[in-house]
């Protein structure tokens, strides 16, 4: 099966159809009121029994600017008031996999993009396809597995809406726009601005998709086309595999950036935005409308490159183990994520605890994670004097009760990512660190569960 494209398109797309607005808004305005052709194609309606993501016969749609570019039944975007940070979901897909046989489009690739409009900076989280999570309603399973599942049972929003909801839960940020694009929109987006300038570190073989041979990469800069920076982009065979991948997306994406501020491209992008529309709408779903592409194709602009934070979900968020039917799987370390994600997204809000000068008991109260004591002990009303204890430095506790069993050292387990109040109670209570677990379960109702062992009673704990 071949496997989808990189899901950088978005910025790209906002950089060409909206760097424009350097000139004024108003003349991308109207060049599009003006333009007498028909609007993107490819839509396919989410309530036909027999087509999917992909399929051939594309529906032509009445082009509006000010309405999203998805079918009905979509994800609703959040409010979004064009000042306050932002985040966009951009997925790819390879919808060769419906026309080929192989069932509906898995995500392959997904990025978490982030703009502040008010701070003037901006960042990409990568997402690895393997990541073990639980898709609401739906159980666990890889995370690229989500937007298959929404498309396969109809969820509200479809498959974009179920993605959505995945990785609002996994990171417990709102995702107010999301982008899908295919890799054929991706090619053409690339050879539209002249190819990609891209210093290669190594030595690497890019596959080309289709009948093109496999091509091998030496060391420096050089300008590739889209289908060459297309398969370096997807290419895997580099020892930290999807990893650096990833790494090469978000590489790829600040090329693409750099490529469109450095080359005269603008009075191009104007006199062809109406033919570059039609053409990237092929292959592109969003519930962003043209005008707040603009918009942020202008701030995606303005952000130099280093206030533009880049991460991927890597080993030192996750493990690796194997499902119960036999997949190799990714399972979240939760408050290593949280904490990464604090690093992208919230970079000067009150996560950071240098940035914002707040102590750990104060980040605890902000935290709010529920609690749960459990006396793994022989000593009686221990777990009820420890809630005590907490209680009063600020920890949130919402469960007091006796364990399963006798532990001989205080255990924790983190469900999901509270990385400050497991560091308060590490610290106040001595934990080991070798009795920290982590088992990512959003649908537990606690967060965190303390359990209470000998050491804890030994070492005069008791309150």
């Amino acid at each position: 099966m071949r496997k989808s494209p990189p899901i950088f398109l978005l910025v790209a797309f906002i950089a060409a159809a909206s760097l424009t607005a350097y000139l004024a808004f108003g003349t991308v305005r109207d060049l599009f009121a003006a333009w007498n052709g028909t609007g993107p194609a490819g839509f396919i309606p989410v309530d036909s029994p027999n087509t999917g993501p992909g399929t051939p016969s594309p529906t032509v749609v009445a082009f509006d600017p000010n309405a999203p570019i998805q079918p009905a039944g979509y994800p609703t975007p959040h409010p979004w008031d064009g000042d306050a940070r932002v985040t966009i979901l951009v997925m790819g897909l390879d919808y060769r996999d419906w026309s080929e046989g192989n069932g509906l489009a898995r995500t392959d690739s997904m990025i978490l993009l982030t703009m502040d409009p008010e701070k003037g900076t901006a960042g990409m989280l990568s997402i690895p396809r393997d990541l073990w999570v639980n898709i609401p309603g739906y159980g666990y399973g890889k995370i690229n597995t989500a937007f298959q599942t929404g498309e396969i049972n109809r969820h509200t929003g479809g498959g974009a809406g179920l993605a959505i909801e995945t990785v609002e839960q996994l990171l417990g940020i709102d995702v107010h726009f999301y982008v899908q694009v295919d890799f054929e929109t991706f090619v053409t987006m690339v050879d539209e601005i002249g190819g990609v300038k891209l210093e290669v570190s190594e030595e690497i073989e890019v596959d080309p998709l289709g009948d093109a041979p496999p091509k091998t990469l030496q060391p420096g800069v050089q300008t590739l086309p889209g289908a060459i920076a297309l398969a370096y982009a997807r290419a895997r065979n580099t020892p930290g595999g999807d990893f650096d991948r990833a790494a090469r997306q978000q590489q790829v994406i600040l090329a693409i950036r750099d490529r469109v501020l450095s080359f005269d491209l603008i009075p191009t992008l104007i006199a062809r935005a109406p033919t570059v529309y039609q053409d990237l709408a092929q292959g592109v779903r969003t519930n962003l409308t043209l005008d707040q592409i603009v918009r942020l194709g202008l701030l995606a602009g303005q952000i130099p490159p280093e206030s533009i934070a880049r991460a991927v979900i890597g080993e030192p968020q996750v493990t690796f183990d194997w499902s119960f039917d036999g997949q190799f799987i990714l399972l979240p370390i939760p408050d290593q994520i949280r904490l990464l994600r604090d690093e992208i997204f919230t970079p000067d809000a009150a996560a950071n605890p240098v940035t914002a000068n707040m102590s750990l008991t104060q980040l605890v109260l902000q935290e709010g994670a529920r609690v749960a004591v459990l006396n793994g002990t022989t000593t009686p009303g221990l777990a009820a004097l420890t809630t005590e204890m907490l209680s009063d430095l600020g920890v949130f506790v919402t469960l007091t009760a006796n364990a399963d069993g006798l532990y001989p050292e205080t255990t924790l387990y983190d469900y999901t990512g509270k990385p400050h109040t497991l560091q308060f109670l590490v610290e106040r209570l001595d934990i080991n660190p070798a009795r920290i677990f982590h088992s990512y379960d959003p649908s537990s109702t606690v967060d965190v569960e303390l359990i209470l062992g000998n050491d804890w009673v030994a070492d005069g704990g008791s309150p």
